[in-house]
């Protein structure tokens, strides 16, 4: 069997794929289930984050445990596979095991060095164990990653190269200033109870600000976030149920949203209304004020095709959009934007960079038809089109100072990007912060934590190695003391009128020379199999010593359930 890991993260999807690819707890649970169901998988662990998705297995066929893995992924994502593929990575073996391990240490994290993905390993791993899914490669490998990433945090100084997606989404919202200056005294609205609001509640608290309000679905879980807030930080919050987001929104300064919720939980008008509440005056639409010259508007002639079912008065005012892109059919309802895509696919094809596009550097009606067809699907549900992207930012329209910063930490995201596009509303969101860590210089002890992590692979890899062919060797030794044993009963035999102190010297003789005979070897067989490529020594004593199969499997059976006794839980 090997390991194999099928995923995709922040470094290799956009966000709005990462979006609508996010697997909740119930998903999660069925994948596993179906992935160990699957004819190549034997143990599957899920590692759900906000910005990655990775599906790890034990296979026994390479080829067909990634064609399994990754139709799996799609069926649970409800992206559909020909769209999900061009994402998707694949590790095998060693270079697997270096991915999980890279990825315990923080060094493929959106901000470098960030330490909460050690729980959230942590959380894969139990999953997994409860739900039996886990067997004795998984159980070591997720162990030891977290080893691996505990020791990285306390040999270097990979801490410095960066903070927890919490921190670094409120430097962002600061903007330059220090954090614990530009909180002090805010009031803050954290809505959602896990473990990242949480996180982003105890932040906020150690940075001074005035009050703290949790909101969250469960009323009791945000009660209980409250209380731990006022006694172990001694801030001063309360909770409030979900129905009171809204009056609270127009009170609170800071807004940190993350939960599990797949439609938005503030969507544009609400915080333009809570913005229209603080300020006295509405929130206008930074991109609806450009002076005439500094909007984009779409080609000649699209205004005036017929029977579109947009209102072209009101795209046109969408800098850098076409009637084509997912800004124009934001709001719209699945009919139609499904009689949209009907109406571009008749003929009428736009510019829009990363699409298809025919001789003549047009894009192709087909590119543009299976965008709209594709969000029409993703967000039938919802009954809305989520927009995916911000435009850029219109010349000559200076933005007032921000009167509420709100961070989105959800994935998929809670608060509607088209607030981007609020004036006196600062959001970041997993996109924004993508964008910024992408140019976050790093520190040079990730170079020593690189180290680590290709020293540890090497460990584990021999270990693994020199395991496998441990079975074998207890199967030889076994097979040894039978033949010793039968020996023994043969003269006993032969020989009736031996005493015992004779016939026990006898045994201890010949059990000497066969534990000689086979020292040297099986020491020599372990050695060689922990190294690259060693694991067809096994294959060569079963093979040299005509060992029965199936008394190998017994034996590695027994050193599982060995393993799992002395696991600790």
């Amino acid at each position: 069997m090997s390991l194999l890991v099928v995923g995709l993260s922040h470094r290799s999807a956009p966000v709005s794929v990462l979006e609508r690819a996010a697997l909740n707890a119930d998903a999660q649970v069925k994948l596993l289930q179906d992935t160990v169901a699957a004819d190549p998988a034997t143990e599957a662990a899920v590692l759900a984050t906000c910005n990655r998705i990775e599906l790890y297995a034990d296979v026994d066929k390479f080829h067909a445990g990634v064609a399994e893995l990754s139709t799996l992924l799609a069926q649970h994502s409800g992206v559909g596979l020909e769209e999900l593929t061009p994402f998707l990575y694949v590790h095998y073996e060693d270079r697997a095991v270096h991915h999980l391990f890279s990825v315990a240490c923080g060094l493929d994290s959106m901000v470098v060095g960030e330490g909460q993905i050690l729980g959230q390993i942590k959380d894969a791993l139990a999953r997994a164990q409860d739900l039996h899914t886990a067997g004795r490669l998984l159980n070591d490998l997720f162990q030891q990653a977290l080893r691996v990433g505990k020791r990285a945090h306390s040999e270097t100084g990979i801490d410095r190269a960066g903070q927890s997606l919490v921190t670094f989404g409120l430097e962002q919202l600061a903007a330059g200033t220090d954090v614990p200056g530009w909180a002090r005294g805010r009031t803050a609205l954290v809505i959602g109870a896990g473990s990242m609001s949480s996180l982003a509640a105890a932040t906020l608290a150690r940075a001074g600000v005035g009050e703290i309000v949790v909101a969250n679905r469960t009323f009791e879980r945000a009660e209980r976030l409250a209380q731990i807030l006022a006694d172990a930080e001694g801030a001063t919050a309360r909770a409030v149920r979900m129905d009171a987001v809204a009056a609270e929104l127009t009170r609170a300064d800071v807004v940190v949203s993350c939960t599990g919720a797949t439609g938005l939980v503030l969507t544009a008008d609400s915080v333009a209304e809570a913005v229209a509440g603080r300020t006295g005056e509405p929130a206008a639409d930074v991109s609806a004020e450009a002076p005439v010259g500094t909007v984009e508007l779409p080609p000649a002639g699209v205004g005036t095709d017929e029977n579109c079912p947009l209102d072209l008065t009101s795209v046109q005012g969408t800098p850098g959009f076409s009637v084509h892109g997912e800004a124009a059919v934001a709001g719209m309802d699945a009919a139609t934007l499904e009689q949209h895509a009907a109406w571009v696919g008749e003929g009428t094809s736009l510019r829009e960079q990363g699409r298809e596009h025919d001789a003549g550097g047009r894009f192709t009606p087909e590119a543009d038809a299976q965008l709209i067809a594709a969000l029409a699907e993703a967000v039938a549900g919802a009954g809305r089109v989520p927009e995916y992207r911000r435009p850029e930012p219109v010349a000559g329209i200076p933005r007032p100072a921000p009167a509420v910063f709100l961070l989105d930490l959800a994935m998929p995201r809670d608060i509607d990007a088209a607030v981007h596009r609020l004036a006196g509303v600062r959001l970041v969101d997993i996109e924004s912060l993508a964008e910024a860590s992408a140019d976050a210089p790093m520190a040079s002890d990730v170079d020593q934590v690189r180290r680590i992590v290709s020293d540890e692979v090497a460990a584990f890899g021999a270990a693994q190695r020199a395991a496998h062919i441990t079975p074998t060797v207890v199967a030889l030794r076994t097979m040894a003391a039978d033949v010793v044993a039968a020996e023994i009963a043969r003269l006993d035999g032969r020989l009736p009128g031996l005493d015992a102190r004779q016939r026990g010297e006898i045994r201890q003789t010949v059990h000497r020379v066969v534990d000689k005979l086979l020292h040297a070897p099986t020491v020599r067989v372990k050695q060689l199999a922990a190294e690259p490529g060693g694991t067809g020594y096994a294959d060569a004593l079963r093979t040299l010593f005509d060992l029965d199969p199936e008394t190998v499997a017994a034996v590695s059976r027994a050193v599982d359930n060995t393993d799992e006794k002395d696991r600790p839980a």
